[in-house]
């Protein structure tokens, strides 16, 4: 096999595929049983090899072999998969369909939360320790001793990045109900 040829020249990649398609389809159709997906693997195999056909080299063993340690991978790669598929199907078939009381709540939810979603963006540009304690405090509505507490800082810290904060989103439009003019105190 000439590297070059296999991904340019047509000729080149049937007469590989001839020499090669018998061994790599028994390969995959000893470890898979729906012939749908043994196509389907197999194809994946040889798009792999014309893919990565610069990587082949003679001295390492035959064209044969190179191949099977692609269909090893490809195989692999479709085990994970089926795996995260089946994973997925396991969380979702406990659950139940949302009646129309539930997406309406959902959706209030969501709507009293746009203030707070807008907050996230705006402080998104924030250094992480200011950021930190905002979110805390004006969001989550911890007081700053308790977000200096959860921070492991001390509350004079606190209240200067937030502080700080606050400086810096001045004049950024995060919607309406969003006062960067107060702080929340321990009582």
């Amino acid at each position: 096999m000439t590297n070059e040829n296999l991904g340019r020249d047509p000729e080149a990649f049937e007469a590989f595929y001839k020499r090669h398609v018998k061994r790599v389809t028994g390969f995959v159709a000893r470890r898979v049983t729906n012939p749908h997906l043994v196509d389907d693997l197999t194809t994946e195999v040889f798009l792999a090899a014309i893919e990565g056909a610069d990587s082949y080299r003679p001295t390492r063993g035959s064209e044969g072999a190179w191949l099977i340690g692609i269909a090893r991978n490809i195989l692999a790669n479709e085990r994970r998969a089926a795996a995260r598929r089946a994973d997925k199907a396991l969380r979702h078939a406990g659950r139940r369909p949302l009646d129309a009381d539930d997406i309406s709540r959902l959706e209030e939810q969501i709507d009293a939360e746009r203030a707070a979603t807008a907050l996230f963006k705006a402080i998104s540009g924030l250094a992480p320790g200011p950021r930190a304690v905002i979110e805390l405090v004006d969001i989550d509505g911890l007081t700053v001793t308790e977000a200096a507490t959860a921070l492991r800082i001390p509350p004079v810290t606190a209240r200067v990045r937030l502080h700080r904060a606050r400086q810096q989103l001045k004049g950024v439009p995060i919607g309406p109900q969003t006062d960067f003019e107060f702080v929340r105190e321990a009582t």
